[in-house]
């Protein structure tokens, strides 16, 4: 792995050299509008993977994002998932322990785990040969990828994961960040999470830098109107069910805001609705009085996740500072920024 891992930060250091046309940078040090690459561009690549965030790099993306967990020997890991069955072999590897959530792996036993092949299966369309065997890798070995090529410099955009299961992880994360100078230069790392308490500990632990809170209605979040969350209805379509939710009332939404101000964000994180719907869609939380009620506090608001040019027009027209999207590069030239080569020419560049 760490061969392959330094073959391709090399090979990246040869790509062709643009210049880029800048996006405009919020009093924060944010770019505005920004380009997040949620899980790296994992529309092309298995996400939280090598070649997911060395392409977002490549193409561009202001910031390569990321979901933050911790090992049973303490390593601060990329992984999405609480459970790995979806995007790993841990099934086969381990599989008296497939139900087990990260935190009760060891870094060998997770860098053990094939995260690549289940996408070829999944999206036999983009299958590569050589996402075979892609290992899960460390938050120092994301913050590799996102310092190793000089011409292409992304920030980090990292939430802090199930946080309750991690006590401490907050300082754990600036421990980590501070070591490799990521601290230092105002908007090169973002902060995320779900979880209120965790946003108040993320803000202790580093109150200069920026903080967003996420938004979610149901369960844990902004109280629905319908009363109903999706565990207790009989759909089968999630993403159906999703659109059809608002929040309770206008203060309903506007406690969120004010939850996000009182524990130091400078900024929330919105669901959307997908014009197209799929398995990422979620509640409208991005109509316009919303985004009109999150500037009126000073608050910016970064929409997850969007991937198509009609989605992309709607929330820039209702007003979104910045987009998480599984696709850095339609984004990209959505908003007129250049992107050098496209995905398949960059990925075979950098040895995919």
């Amino acid at each position: 792995m760490r061969n392959c891992f330094m073959h391709s930060l090399t090979l990246a250091a040869l790509l062709p050299v643009v210049t880029l046309a800048s996006a405009a940078v919020s009093s924060h040090g944010i770019p505005n509008p920004a380009v997040i690459a949620h899980r790296g561009a994992s529309y092309d690549a298995p996400e939280s993977t090598l070649p997911a965030y060395l392409l977002a790099r490549e193409i561009g993306a202001d910031y390569l994002e990321m979901d933050l967990q911790r090992t049973r020997d303490g390593v601060l890991v990329a992984v999405h998932d609480d459970v790995l069955t979806r995007t790993s072999n841990v099934a086969e590897r381990f599989p008296e322990r497939q139900g087990s959530p990260v935190s009760a792996f060891t870094l060998a036993e997770l860098k053990s785990l094939d995260v690549g092949s289940w996408f070829n299966r999944a999206y036999p369309e983009r299958a590569r040969a050589a996402y075979r065997n892609l290992r899960i890798l460390t938050l120092d070995e994301v913050i590799d990828i996102a310092e190793g090529n000089p011409e292409r410099r992304p920030g980090l955009y990292i939430e802090t994961k199930q946080p309750a299961q991690f006590p401490g992880i907050e300082e754990d994360l600036k421990q980590r960040l501070a070591a490799r100078g990521w601290l230092e230069q105002p908007g090169r790392v973002v902060l995320q999470t779900f979880d209120r308490h965790s946003l108040e500990l993320l803000h202790q632990a580093m109150p200069q830098t920026p903080k967003i809170l996420l938004l979610w209605v149901g369960k844990g979040g902004i109280e629905p109107a319908s009363g109903r969350s999706f565990a207790g209805t009989t759909d089968d379509d999630k993403a159906a069910f999703y659109a059809q939710q608002q929040p309770k009332d206008h203060a309903e939404f506007e406690r969120w805001l004010d939850y996000a101000k009182a524990g130091g964000a400078i900024g929330t994180g919105p669901s959307a609705t997908r014009n197209a719907l799929g398995e990422q869609s979620y509640a409208d939380l991005i109509q316009p009085w919303m985004i009109e009620d999150n500037h009126a506090r000073g608050l910016l608001v970064h929409a997850y996740t969007l991937d198509d040019a009609v989605d992309f027009e709607r929330a820039m027209k209702a007003g979104v500072d910045g987009i998480f999207t599984n696709r850095a590069g339609e984004l990209m030239r959505f908003y007129g920024r250049p992107v050098a080569q496209s995905e398949g020419q960059l990925l075979r560049t950098l040895g995919y």
